[in-house]
């Protein structure tokens, strides 16, 4: 019998050493630096979260958070969430996500905040979609140029995830009551699909950032929110409303 992924709070400094060896099998030594085991012990003790996701007592995904404050409002700023390669797309990030929300609800707290790269189009569809976040502003290259691969050679550029946890967009979501690819919205932000099936070149990369960087600072600059992602036959696009609406 297969035993189910078991998400649970992590507390001792083995499971925070555990998080650390994580983080290298994921994205190896080279490719980013590395979070030392005394980051999620200041995290798991000054009301940020480590959490981790167990099959049986092997560590196969985790989350890091840490606890902000602003305009006296408390809120939680989750830095990494990393999964095991052999585990991907069996759902652990979002179980992980719902788990997350669940505790931060516990103790008082209504918003976690992130950030992701606009380029990467799987974590748009899971992070509007999927979790029913939006994103008002934009940060270009938030962590400066850096050597690794992850990052392409390209500006560190960031959009900022708002996940109000109790808000109608979330329930939706996450009770999957939400249309799969998004609504019909005012704004659009098109990105094109590669022809031929095959990846975009670094060219057409830069070219996409630079797109996305002047299309999304003027449209937060207007009063709009990033509230969905719409993937059809020949484009993608982040869908805007005014952030008022929600």
């Amino acid at each position: 019998m297969i035993e189910p992924i078991q998400i649970r709070k992590c507390a001792a400094l083995e499971e925070f050493h555990e998080c650390v060896e994580l983080q290298r099998r994921i994205w190896g030594e080279k490719e980013l630096e590395v979070e030392p085991a005394t980051m999620f012990v200041v995290a798991a003790h000054s009301g940020g979260q480590v959490l981790g996701a167990f099959d049986g007592k092997r560590m196969v995904g985790y989350t890091l958070a840490l606890a902000g404050l602003r305009d006296s409002v408390p809120y939680l700023h989750s830095h990494m969430t990393g999964i095991d390669g052999e585990y991907r797309d069996r759902g652990i990030g979002r179980m992980l996500k719902l788990f997350q929300r669940e505790e931060a609800l516990g103790r008082g707290i209504r918003l976690i905040q992130w950030t992701f790269d606009p380029l990467e189009f799987r974590n748009a569809h899971f992070n509007l979609n999927k979790l029913g976040a939006i994103c008002r502003q934009y940060f270009p290259n938030l962590y400066g140029l850096t050597t690794s691969p992850l990052h392409r050679g390209l500006p560190t550029d960031r959009l900022l995830v708002e996940w109000n946890l109790d808000s109608k967009k979330t329930v939706a979501a996450i009770g999957d009551l939400a249309h799969e690819d998004g609504f019909e919205a005012p704004v659009r932000i098109e990105v094109a699909k590669p022809d031929g099936g095959a990846g975009e070149s670094a060219e057409e990369t830069a070219k996409m950032q630079e797109t996305l960087r002047s299309e999304f600072t003027n449209w937060f600059a207007r009063g709009y929110a990033a509230v969905g992602f719409q993937t059809l036959s020949a484009s993608r696009a982040y869908l805007l409303t005014p952030w008022s609406d929600f």
